[in-house]
């Protein structure tokens, strides 16, 4: 059975706190929660107090990570030793597999597979940066999953996960409580929490970011100032719930790149309060609220980051979560689709709904595309011509949601993703047909 939090006002599961990186508190049964302690000689209703750090403990105080749970059972209580799993297609940074030679690259949507997989059986691993032992850098992985997990538990300790749904919904069954989200929503779960992922309705696809460094979190605003972009108070976090159930299960844990198995007797879904700051999280994308060009030109791409994972440069994300929302175009004798560049960044895109504006053919709902460190990119033929054509009046573009996951580091495909017959092995090609247009006879 699932208790739920009710003395925070809600009856139904999941409930939800609001708020980025605040410290919450929140208990299943009144009166969990000690107070003025975090670790009494006696907890209430004989649980077990058990600290989970995201940080190391002398962190600052403004990037200092924890929480306190109070369970049923302490998290060392498993009834045998861990052993290997298979991981399947999931891959873990550094992973030098696929030997192919530079360039732009781009992928159909996955089809949904005809058999039942769990979310550990449908991770597909399409990139990977960094070292996941040095807590640097990040894989980019597809999810297709077809079956809800049962009896089954998982905590990654390489790095946080960040789930970007494209099609159907996820409840992810945590320690802390219950996430629920659909397309245009997203959900961070922290390294070392444990969850299972069920599927509430049906078979669903989407695109998963493995950060292995620093905790994601909000960008300054800088000149921006206090308001827009991704707002903190829009950022969910679950209630406390808790189950009570003495049956066999399976926890699988992902740990310097393998997985590993052991087997509980019980279900480690049982913290029945907790209080801290280091807890899984959901929000809206359409939450956003976009800034851009008012009069002329083409402001940067970083103005529509969502969440970012620093480095130790500051300026220089380890990650930026980057998405490109419904939005007003307005500017005036401006060539408005991103333009042609080479970054120093490399760019993993995909597209959860709608058209991208640079990419009219080719690139659709459930694709990728991957843009390398110093590859050059931008607009097809197609939306050349029609952007440096067009009237430029006000235009609104709507229905469409793309995003990037975009790291310092240099992104090696798998040999997963080299194989795929999903792979567009004529994607340069969107390019071929921009034609020289020089005529130093017209200005």
């Amino acid at each position: 059975m699932i208790y739920e939090l009710r003395k925070q006002g809600t009856s139904i599961t999941p409930g939800y706190m609001s708020g980025f990186g605040n410290s919450f508190e929140t208990e299943a049964l009144p009166g969990t929660l000690p107070i003025g302690r975090n670790s009494p000689q006696r907890c209430a209703y004989g649980l077990y107090a058990e600290q989970l750090s995201g940080s190391p403990f002398t962190a600052p105080r403004g990037a200092n990570e924890r929480s306190w749970l109070y369970r049923i059972r302490p998290s060392v209580l498993h009834s045998g030793r861990f052993q290997k799993a298979d991981k399947k297609l999931w891959r873990t940074a550094p992973c030098l597999e696929a030997d192919v030679p530079i360039g732009q690259m781009r992928w159909d949507p996955a089809p949904m597979p005809k058999e039942n997989l769990t979310f550990l059986q449908g991770v597909q691993t399409m990139t990977t940066a960094g070292d996941a032992g040095a807590q640097s850098g990040m894989a980019a992985h597809l999810y297709l999953i077809t079956a809800s997990m049962v009896d089954q538990h998982f905590y990654n300790a390489d790095g946080e996960l960040l789930f970007v749904p494209q099609q159907g919904n996820l409840r992810f069954v945590t320690e802390f409580g219950v996430i629920d989200i659909g397309p245009q929503e997203i959900a961070v779960i922290p390294r070392g929490v444990k969850f299972r992922v069920e599927l509430p309705a049906g078979p669903a696809r989407g695109y998963l970011c493995e950060n292995y460094g620093g905790a994601l979190t909000l960008p300054e605003r800088g000149p921006i100032g206090a308001n827009c972009l991704a707002n903190a108070r829009d950022f969910l976090t679950p209630v406390a719930a808790f189950e009570d159930k003495d049956t066999p299960t399976e926890l699988y844990v992902k740990w310097g790149g393998e997985l590993y198995v052991t087997k509980l007797n019980h279900s480690p879904i049982d913290v029945v309060g907790w209080h801290g700051n280091y807890a899984p999280y959901k929000y809206d994308l359409r939450t956003f609220s976009p800034v851009g060009a008012i009069s002329f030109d083409h402001p940067d791409p970083s103005i529509y980051t969502v969440l970012t994972s620093p480095s130790e440069t500051a300026g220089t994300a380890n990650i930026d979560f980057v998405i490109f929302p419904e939005r007003w175009s307005v500017a005036d004798n401006t060539f408005r689709p991103p333009w042609y560049h080479m970054n120093i960044m490399s760019e993993f895109m995909g597209l959860i709904c709608g058209v991208y504006d640079a990419r009219p053919e080719g690139f659709t709902p459930g694709g990728v595309s991957l843009h390398n460190c110093m590859l050059p990119h931008g607009p097809d033929r197609q939306a050349f011509d029609h952007a440096s054509n067009v009237e430029l009046k006000p235009v609104k573009m709507t229905g469409s949601m793309a995003f990037m996951f975009e790291t310092r580091f240099p992104q090696r495909v798998t040999a997963h993703a080299v194989s795929s017959t999903t792979l567009q092995d004529n994607y340069a090609d969107c390019w071929s047909g921009l034609q020289k247009r020089f005529d130093p006879k017209r200005p």
